[in-house]
């Protein structure tokens, strides 16, 4: 490990930071007609990030390096997750363009708070200190507060704002208060250094502040179960999902669960991994609270998905079972003391997080095409006869339904084969039959959307017609799903390296 100049390290924090202010102030400047500077920066500033990210990662030579006193690490999991991130983040933008113009929300305000998010994400990612990991989690989530209530003639807009901001605080403080209890026990903040405490106050005789441990754990655990959206921790996002503007949607739905994921892997695996199983002063760890969690997510995310007319809920259910469905990677590592095993495991969940954000990337951006001025495409029935009007973007929406629905060829299916595999080898036969099943109910509501497209009569006979920019990414968007699918392995050991350098 080496402790790099702070100027090194925390570029891309530091430029994306400066860039954002920058665009706030140059926005007031600026006529109706000459927003796309605004976006054309924001688009700018992502690209800026990651060059400076991959040269960054390149000047430290890819290993482990930390600055501000070992608050702020730089490995080969942030380098993977930010690149991810800036990637979504941008597809966003670029989707989110007409139908922002269309509404009259096409303002720096949005840009700026899009970044803002970015760089709390950003910095969560890099966290390897409790400070620096709520000090990101409240950039992001205050952002995205404001986000959800951007559109202020909506009172579902405002009201699923409301609802976001009481029941974020109060997981805010349900992880804030898990995380004074760990510092309780252990005297440190430090993530690296809280698990080698833990490990001495377990072996201690009699067993040292156990209580406050299990305590702290449990409140840890459920403010996590919060931000990634899982049962019984879910009920904030079929509002949230429902009532902001879809464009909103689309970026609460991507970027911000990469962001989770590392808060979880930094928390459960770095800090905790003592914790993770079964001990004489614990009868169950994480692991076995992931179970419930995960069980309970696929189960009433793919059950309530069913009875959804409205795309965006049922997108948002789906969102929760496959949450759950990602927390059976995460859980399954830490297997008889295999490194080796443990890093499959939790890659499987790595990689089945980034690929969830590249089909919800598209499934929402498919929203946002069918939708125009006046008229919000948030009805399932709103895709009848979508080929009659574009046979492409029904073949596009096609595939990424079926990558949803765990079909293959699309890229879908290897990540629940991959979370699968990881389940079974951790011995956890039950849990994967538990979970395949799951998948064919949910596999139930994807299908009836190709139905739809392909077999019913549209409600409209008008083509449907999508600016360059969007027509072609959404296009790459669909077909990636596909050629990932046929070509997995390259991202699959992206995610193992970027794993194995983490740890």
């Amino acid at each position: 490990m080496s402790n790099l100049p702070i100027m090194l390290i925390a570029y891309p924090e530091i430029f994306l930071l400066a860039v954002s202010c920058a665009i706030l102030v140059i926005d007031l400047f600026l006529a109706e007609g000459a927003r796309w500077v605004s976006y054309a920066l924001s688009l700018a500033a992502l690209a800026g990030c990651a060059v400076l990210t991959v040269g960054v990662t390149v000047a430290t030579g890819g290993q482990h390096a930390t600055t501000f006193n070992g608050m702020f690490v730089l490995d080969a999991m942030a380098t993977a997750l930010k690149m991810f991130t800036y990637l979504a983040v941008a597809a966003c933008l670029v989707y989110s363009r007409t139908y922002l113009a269309d509404r009259g929300l096409y303002r720096g305000e949005y840009f700026v708070l899009v970044l803002f998010a970015t760089l709390g994400m950003m910095v969560m990612i890099s966290a390897s200190h409790f400070l620096t990991l709520y000090l990101g989690l409240e950039l992001m989530s205050l952002c995205l507060y404001a986000l959800v209530a951007l559109n202020r003639d909506s009172a579902v807009s405002t009201e699923a704002a409301m609802k976001y901001f009481v029941l974020g605080a109060l997981a805010s403080g349900l992880l804030l208060y898990g995380m004074s209890m760990i510092y309780g026990a252990t005297g440190t903040l430090q993530i690296d250094e809280v698990a080698s405490r833990v490990v001495r106050l377990l072996q201690a005789e009699p067993p040292a502040k156990s209580a406050v441990l299990a305590f702290g754990l449990v409140f840890i655990v459920s403010g996590l179960a919060f931000k990634v959206g899982v049962v019984p921790f879910h009920m904030w996002i079929p509002d949230v999902y429902h009532g902001a503007p879809s464009s909103v949607t689309l970026f609460v739905s991507t970027g911000p669960k990469l962001a989770a994921f590392a808060m979880a892997i930094r928390l459960l695996v770095n800090a905790l991994q003592p914790l993770a199983g079964e001990t004489l002063q614990f009868p169950s760890g994480w692991q076995d609270m992931l179970v419930i969690l995960s069980v309970l997510s696929m189960a009433i995310g793919n059950l309530a998905a069913i009875a959804q007319s409205n795309i965006k809920r049922m997108l948002a259910y789906s969102t929760i079972s496959h949450m759950g469905f990602m927390l059976l990677g995460l859980l399954s590592g830490i297997v008889g003391g295999n490194a080796l095993s443990a890093a499959e495991a939790w890659s499987s969940a790595m990689f089945y997080a980034v690929v969830y954000v590249l089909m919800s990337l598209g499934a929402f951006g498919m929203v946002l095409l069918l939708s125009r001025a006046g008229f919000e495409a948030e009805r399932i029935d709103d895709f009848k006869g979508l080929n009659a009007r574009s046979p492409w973007f029904a073949f596009v929406m096609l595939l990424l339904m079926f990558s949803l629905a765990g079909i293959p060829p699309t890229v879908g299916f290897y990540a629940k084969l991959a979370v699968l595999q990881a389940v079974l080898g951790a011995g956890r036969v039950w849990l994967a039959v538990v979970a395949v099943l799951f998948a064919l109910v949910g596999a139930f509501y994807y299908i009836r959307i190709v139905k739809l497209m392909y077999f019913d009569e549209p409600v409209e006979t008008a083509p449907v017609r999508a600016r360059a920019d969007i027509g072609i990414l959404l296009s790459a968007n669909g077909l990636a799903v596909l050629a990932l699918g046929i070509l997995p392995q390259p991202l699959m050991q992206v995610c193992l390296q970027a794993i194995k350098g983490f740890q």
